[in-house]
């Protein structure tokens, strides 16, 4: 068992280099969480994580902005790491089991507006659970992360991928020429950001009008590329609704634009179209449809899945490895792939998702495993943050041709995501 003893929390913003659009709002920066645990024998591990308020509270967002969200989710943390102190785990999934239900209680309290969505709490939880492994990992300092992994979850990690599709995003704001130059480098996965807000007042039928129209641009540019990595040789879409869609009817008017344009058989998966209270079945839909948001633990992959739901995106960046561990086993049960989803993370982050990216079996239609990673397009000093990875010359850091190339050092270092930094070091105020 590690006791926990000691905890701190600290945190630094880093901007982006230009408004990043999507759930039909706008953020340009983001704040980066370090937590640091020291357990009884006197070992230190720092754990990360990236704060998307937008993204995991859309109404937090709204209803306290951009500074206010974030401080409440900083208490959030703070709050998990007072309950932390003196506790006992024997892995990080234990750990995360007792202290979801209290963590999600305060936020609930101090929300003051009933249920906070779930999602928000486990953003919240995300450094401490990765600090956690980071620990565990002190312990076994030759084990590598799927060795770190408890027997009963590895049935979900059955694949060693030597590539990885790296899928850029394609947010509101990107032109013709910057899908253009995604392509130019070899991309052949394109994550479309829809469910915009054109008007700026909420009108779902102009809201999908730009998205029809936003999908035509993209095909139209698309279409004349092929591809060696997919089952049908075309440039893959992966179209990410954020839950701003409210009827089926909806999706099924984009599907059938789709389709009248010809670019329906290049959809691979679409994430989330409906906000997680809609519970319609999409089992009669001709495209896979994916959950994110709306599937906090086991109980909600379980009955997604009874809705036809075909897929998972895993995001151990938003809402913890434990948990996408949790859910990866349940996805495995029903014969469900799974991908690995980005938050904008961080060099070091990005590297923690793709050791379960790396493990899982390809989605239907690609020949490798996926994983998005838009950090590199939108942080503006991300150069300067690739700097402060553990393992900055580490050969898998930089996708080339769209790909992200794994070696024997990525699998036997877990990709440097697990290590501690300088940078990171210099942030903790363990006394």
């Amino acid at each position: 068992m590690i006791k926990i003893e000691k905890t701190s929390l600290s945190c630094h913003r880093e901007p982006l280099a230009a408004p990043f659009g999507f759930k039909g709002g706008y953020v340009d920066e983001l704040w980066q969480s370090v937590v640091c645990l020291q357990d009884d024998i006197g070992s230190r591990a720092t754990g990360l994580g990236v704060q998307s308020v937008l993204w995991s509270g859309p109404e937090v967002h709204a209803r306290w902005g951009h500074e206010r969200g974030n401080a409440f989710m900083q208490a959030i943390t703070a709050h998990a790491l007072d309950t932390a102190a003196g506790m006992s785990f024997g892995t990080p999934l234990d750990l995360l089991d007792s202290l979801t239900g209290p963590t999600l209680a305060y936020a609930d309290r101090e929300w003051g507006r009933g249920r906070l969505r779930a999602t928000f709490g486990l953003n919240a939880l995300v450094p401490v659970d990765h600090a956690a492994w980071a620990l565990l990992a002190g312990r076994h300092p030759e084990a590598s992360f799927f060795e770190l992994v408890p027997e009963a979850y590895r049935s979900a990690l059955t694949a060693r991928h030597d590539r990885l599709a790296c899928t850029p995003v394609v947010s509101y704001g990107m032109t013709a020429a910057d899908v253009e130059a995604l392509l130019d480098e070899g991309c052949f996965v394109l994550k479309i950001k829809l469910g915009s807000d054109p008007a700026g007042d909420g009108d779902p039928d102009k809201m999908l009008a730009w998205d029809i129209r936003r999908l035509e641009d993209i095909h139209r540019i698309a279409e004349r590329r092929d591809c060696p990595h997919t089952t049908n040789g075309k440039i893959a879409y992966y179209l990410d609704i954020n839950g701003r869609y409210e009827s089926k009817a909806a999706l099924h008017r984009l599907i059938d634009a789709a389709e009248k344009i010809g670019a329906l058989d290049r959809i691979l998966v679409v994430e989330e179209p409906f906000p997680e209270h809609v519970h319609e079945s999409v089992a009669d839909l001709p495209v896979r449809v994916a959950a994110d948001e709306s599937v906090h633990d086991e109980g909600d992959a379980l009955a997604r899945i009874q809705m036809g739901y075909g897929a998972f995106a895993l995001k151990p960046v938003a809402k913890t490895m434990s948990m996408s561990l949790r859910i990866a086993r349940v996805a495995a049960a029903y014969g469900i792939p799974c991908f690995c989803a980005d938050l904008t993370a961080n060099p070091v982050m990005v590297d923690w998702n793709k050791n379960l990216a790396a493990r899982l079996a390809p989605l239907p239609g690609l020949a490798m495993g996926l994983i998005e990673s838009n950090g590199g397009q939108n942080y503006r000093h991300w150069a300067e943050m690739k700097r402060r990875h553990p393992i900055p010359e580490g050969a898998w850091i930089e996708a080339e041709s769209g790909m992200f190339r794994l070696d024997e050092v990525f699998y036997a270092r877990s990709g440097g995501a697990l290590d501690r930094s300088a940078y990171d070091d210099s942030l903790c105020r363990l006394e």
